[in-house]
């Protein structure tokens, strides 16, 4: 039966460009290859569970720009619904440029984040958490994310948080989350390793921790069990949005009532376990959305 996750953050519109290398001071590249999409951690883990067969919703803030009908378009493609908390401002959504080189699969990024189109917490839905399963929160909207984050615990909605790295505010969110999965660059105040960031977010009594670290293996802490789960090696094309492609296929996973048993710790294995192939998939082709379509 079909899932229904709630993703809440950022939405932005990506240019990609493939690259032989990034470029210099005062260089000029040729692109061998482009593409544009909509984008940001949230986003692109929404499409992802949407594609692997679920109902995803995507909140935030998009505004009525005229660049805003190729994310409007993209989404529509995969069956994204927006949940818009702003439609009538006029500003630009955040634009990102991302070059990829093509050797290595690495991937140099800018872009504006979701500072300049914050949404109002006055402009939830009272009906925003009507049959939810799931929630991602990646960190770009904190007031309204603080908000449906109160009303999922009290609703009893498991919580994801992509802690891709640490965005002042985060705190407020930590004591409702139910499962951190976060980068190697995620560093919380006065944390200085994995140690200090592991005992950070168990402060907050989190059940489920992960760490993430490419091609390294995951570090997890499930109910107090520590362990590590291997990561197959693959020659990388690009590693663009892997990580917000592994938070969205988790969220598929931990719902999948194939793989659970009544072990919790076992389905969160089992979830990072399948998140990391579906992750490791996608780097193996240029942009965000290929691995969908060549497969």
């Amino acid at each position: 039966m079909k899932k229904t996750a709630l993703f809440i953050g950022l939405i932005t519109l990506d240019f990609i460009y493939l690259a032989p290398s990034f470029p210099q001071n005062n260089q000029k590249l040729v692109a061998t290859d482009y593409t544009v999409t909509s984008g940001g951690p949230a986003t692109n883990a929404s499409v992802t569970f949407s594609y692997l067969g679920n109902n995803a919703q995507i909140v935030g803030i998009l505004g009525s720009h005229p660049i805003t009908a190729l994310i409007k378009e993209d989404l529509r493609n995969y069956q994204v619904k927006i949940i818009d908390l702003d439609p009538n401002i006029q500003t630009s959504p955040p634009v990102s440029s991302i070059i990829v080189t093509e050797n290595t699969g690495e991937r140099a990024v800018i872009s504006i984040n979701a500072v300049k189109t914050l949404a109002k917490i006055e402009n939830i839905p009272d009906d925003i958490l009507t049959d939810i399963d799931i929630i991602l929160i990646d960190g770009h909207q904190i007031a309204i994310s603080e908000i449906i984050a109160q009303k999922a615990r009290e609703s009893k909605i498991p919580i994801v948080m992509d802690g891709g790295s640490w965005k002042s505010g985060l705190e407020k969110i930590l004591p409702f989350v139910d499962y951190a999965i976060i980068s190697a660059n995620f560093y919380p105040p006065n944390c200085r390793n994995q140690e200090d960031i592991l005992e950070y977010l168990q402060s907050f009594h989190i059940p489920h921790i992960a760490i993430t670290q490419g091609e390294k293996p995951i570090k997890y802490i499930s109910h107090g069990n520590q362990g590590l789960i291997k990561i197959h090696p693959i020659q990388p094309r690009d590693t663009l949005g892997a990580g917000d492609i592994f938070h969205g296929a988790f969220c598929h996973y931990i719902l999948d009532n194939d793989i659970l048993d009544h072990n919790l710790q076992n389905n969160f294995i089992m979830a990072l376990t399948a998140a990391a192939e579906i992750a490791a998939k996608a780097c193996k082709f240029f942009g965000t959305r290929s691995w969908m379509i060549d497969n």
